[in-house]
This record gives C-alpha cells, sequence and structure tokens, in this order.
C-alpha cells in the first residue's frame, strides 16, 4: 500500500508545441510540474491533506495528480482547464477537473459546482473549496492543463 499524500497543491498552466504530446509537456512545464512523473488517480482527497501554495518534490518522482487536460490545434480557438477540491468537515474531501473550448471563469465555475455535487452525493458537509484555471487561445496547436498535485510533506 502506498503512503498517504499530506499535501496537495492546484495548478495551471497552457502552452503551444509542435505537436499535441509537446504542447501537453509545455503546459506541464508552465503548471510547475513538467519535470515530475505524474500518475492519474480520481478524485478524493485524503483526510488531513492541507491544500498548500507550492509543491517541493524531486524532478522524477512519482506524483499522484487528479488532472484534466484539453489540446486544440484550432488557431484563434480558447481552451480552459479548471481543478477544484473541496474540504469536507468530515475530514476527507474530493477533486474535480474540467477541460474543454471555453473561458477560465467558466471553467472555474463548472468544477465548483462538480465539488458541490460530489459532496452532496457522499453526504459531505462542504467546508472551503479552493479552485484555479487556465484559458489560453490557440496559434497552432495548443494545450491548457490543471491538477491537485497529491505530495508528501512535513
Amino acid at each position: 500500500m502506498l503512503a498517504t499524500p499530506t499535501r496537495v497543491t492546484l495548478v495551471a498552466g497552457a502552452a503551444e508545441g509542435r505537436t499535441a504530446l509537446n504542447a501537453f509537456d509545455g503546459a506541464l512545464l508552465a503548471a510547475g510540474v513538467g519535470n515530475l512523473n505524474l500518475i492519474k488517480v480520481s478524485s478524493i482527497l485524503p483526510p488531513g491533506c492541507r491544500v498548500v501554495a507550492g509543491a517541493d518534490i524531486a524532478p522524477g518522482t512519482l506524483t499522484p495528480t487528479a488532472y484534466g487536460s484539453v489540446t486544440s490545434h484550432t488557431p484563434g480557438e480558447i481552451i480552459a482547464a479548471a481543478i477544484a477540491v473541496g474540504q469536507s468537515r468530515q475530514g476527507f474531501g474530493v477533486i474535480m477537473e474540467y477541460a474543454g473550448s471555453g473561458r477560465a471563469g467558466d471553467a472555474e465555475r463548472v468544477v465548483r459546482e462538480m465539488v458541490a455535487e460530489a459532496c452532496e452525493t457522499r453526504g459531505l458537509e462542504l467546508e472551503a473549496v479552493h479552485a484555479r484555471a487556465v484559458e489560453h487561445r490557440v496559434v497552432r496547436l495548443g494545450c491548457a492543463f490543471a491538477g491537485a498535485v497529491l505530495w508528501y510533506g512535513e
């Protein structure tokens, strides 16, 4: 069994690239997590996990991350990605992500609503919601990324 993360950092970034993978890699770099090995996880925030502004993680570290990303090759299209974390009075919480066409503000509104619904579905009393979003106007081939990086701090 893996250790339970004690910290979560919300990140978001966008970039252009010559290929979809290069655009995604650039968005990860813009978000500050491009040198980590992200392991995609689902939507539960561990009990006692604190939301913190930055993540002190060594390059190459296997890092559990809930994330959403969108890539587009339509010049002029605005794409957005958002992530939200809901903390509950019951100790654990939920993480929701969204990525698609549109503005950052709309994407953030969507993930906040998703967090509220997920907590309601679980019978959790929502205590706080933290969110982060990014948008990008595509030049040639762009990517928007938002994630909740789960890590182990003191």
